[in-house]
């Protein structure tokens, strides 16, 4: 199955089980990407958020018009911040950024529980590395991409330039199908 990707300077479509890497400068603005690749040719999307709240999430979709109905959120900020929290509503809840097992599983469910066409957004590998380490994290991105190829699914994973090693993003560019690059004037640079 492929999917409009809807970014400039990237391939019209891309084919399902691709994991794009989106690198970016840590005052970036990444919600335009991220919402037009949501937004575009899916049936359903899940936002995994180690960066912002589900509140915050909500929010951002809100303002740049994509469908909640079609959103699950997976929250991993506020139960550690001491809000209580139970799963429902389109948002589901980890205990804590650095539950990368719990993240990884949220995915699997929602992969295993929708049909058609179904988008992750992973915002972002910097936070899980911060709230974990270089070596879970990377794991865990793994894991997520392994997903996307077993559900035929696509995926978008925010990577914050300066924040790492360039051994480490290079690491990175590695794992994935396509990269898009965002500077910090905004200019948008695929490599597929």
């Amino acid at each position: 199955m492929d999917y409009t990707l809807a970014v400039e300077d990237t391939p019209e479509t891309i084919p399902g089980g691709t994991g794009v890497l989106l690198v970016h400068p840590s005052t970036g603005e990444t919600d335009r990407i991220d919402t037009d690749f949501l937004n575009t040719d899916t049936d359903r999307f899940l936002v995994i958020s180690t960066r912002t709240t589900a509140r915050e999430v909500e929010q951002k979709l809100e303002h740049y018009e994509v469908d909640r109905e079609k959103a699950t959120i997976l929250d991993t900020l506020s139960i550690e911040r001491g809000y209580s929290r139970r799963s429902g509503e389109g948002v589901r809840y980890v205990a804590a950024p650095d539950d990368l097992d719990g993240i990884v599983e949220t995915a699997r469910e929602f992969l295993d529980s929708h049909d058609g066409k179904l988008r992750i957004s992973v915002d972002s590998i910097t936070e899980m590395v911060y709230y974990a380490d270089e070596e879970r994290a990377r794991e865990a991105v793994e894991a997520l991409l392994d997903l996307l190829g077993e559900y035929d699914a696509v995926g978008v994973f925010h990577l914050a330039r300066e924040v790492h090693e360039d051994s480490v993003v290079e690491g990175y560019r590695d794992l994935f199908d396509g990269v898009v690059s965002l500077d910090p004037d905004g200019e948008v640079r695929g490599e597929f």
